[in-house]
């Protein structure tokens, strides 16, 4: 007796056949792709760091040596100190007040405008009223809109009440930021559960003191980010201070260093000053990151009640 076998296949069995896609073949294509993934990851981590090295090894280096020795070979006689030390006596030690200037602008200006971002976005996300949709929607345009479109009515504005040259001049214009808020409000949907705060109300808690005690710290996460970006944005702000500021006394440390590269156009050797005190301006930002990187949860859907 002779058993006729079924050799009929199905379409998607012919078609893996006809390519040789078998799991050998997959698995050469998903190293393909994951090879690719990491060149691309590689190259965009040497674009962000070789020019960070790039200033370190130029803060290496004398006056005489910046332009003359190899780009990438750092040097060993004392250029690090010499520069560090004539930055630190350029014009009575202005530079140690820059830095103090930059302190206070992002450290105050980064806490001030991350509380008001919390309590805005706090009261559009868990109270509704007349407006409100409207307001976010006006939040979320800000958003859109470039700081330079507002930096020149921000100065007509303050220069009216006098308070141009001034250190409110750079803190004020940066205590609300829109972005801020609209994290915020995102944030606070998500993580603050109208549950708890229901049930602070029966205990007879007051509005302030559920947002205190309750949303505050439910919205810690987004919190911490919102002012690691708040830090950093007003950290590294140029255009405010350039327009607001005359007063090289109140100079933060990008518009002071600007000076000094301005000035180097007909002093060579302030290009060491300026590129030891490019240095010195990168590690409060890397020391602020890496020390609040614990903290830095993007987590949207925890909450403070599980189903």
């Amino acid at each position: 007796m002779t058993i006729a076998l079924d050799r009929t296949e199905t379409p998607d069995a012919r078609n893996t056949a006809g390519r040789g896609e078998g799991p050998a073949a997959r698995s050469a294509a998903r190293r393909r792709t994951n090879l690719f993934s990491t060149a691309i990851l590689v190259i965009g981590a040497l674009y962000c760091v070789l020019p960070v090295l790039w200033i370190l090894v130029a803060a290496t280096k004398s006056p005489a040596e910046l332009f003359s020795t190899p780009t990438a070979i750092p040097s060993f006689t004392g250029g690090f100190w010499e520069n560090l030390t004539g930055l630190f006596a350029y014009k009575d030690g202005v530079f140690g007040r820059w830095m103090l200037n930059s302190a206070l602008y992002a450290g105050g200006g980064g806490v001030a405008s991350t509380l008001i971002a919390a309590a805005a976005g706090y009261a559009l996300a868990k109270y509704r009223f007349r407006g409100s949709t409207w307001i976010f929607r006006l939040i979320v345009a800000g958003v859109l809109l470039p700081q330079i479109m507002l930096a020149i009515p921000q100065y007509l504005l303050l220069a009216q009440v006098g308070l141009t040259n001034s250190y409110l001049s750079v803190i004020l214009p940066l205590l609300v930021s829109p972005y801020a808020i609209y994290l915020c409000k995102i944030y606070a949907e998500s993580s603050v559960p109208d549950e708890i705060m229901e049930a602070a109300r029966i205990d007879g808690a007051s509005e302030w003191r559920i947002f205190v005690s309750t949303g505050l710290r439910l919205m810690a996460p987004a919190l911490v980010t919102v002012f690691l970006l708040q830090f950093i944005a007003i950290w590294n702000n140029f255009l405010l201070p350039f327009i607001m500021l005359t007063d090289d006394t109140k100079f933060p440390l990008t518009l002071g260093l600007f000076a000094m590269l301005r000035s180097g156009a007909s002093q060579a050797a302030l290009y060491s000053l300026v590129i030891m005190g490019t240095l010195l301006a990168i590690i409060p930002v890397a020391i602020l990151f890496l020390s609040l990187q614990r903290y830095w949860r993007l987590d949207l859907l925890s909450g403070g009640v599980k189903a």
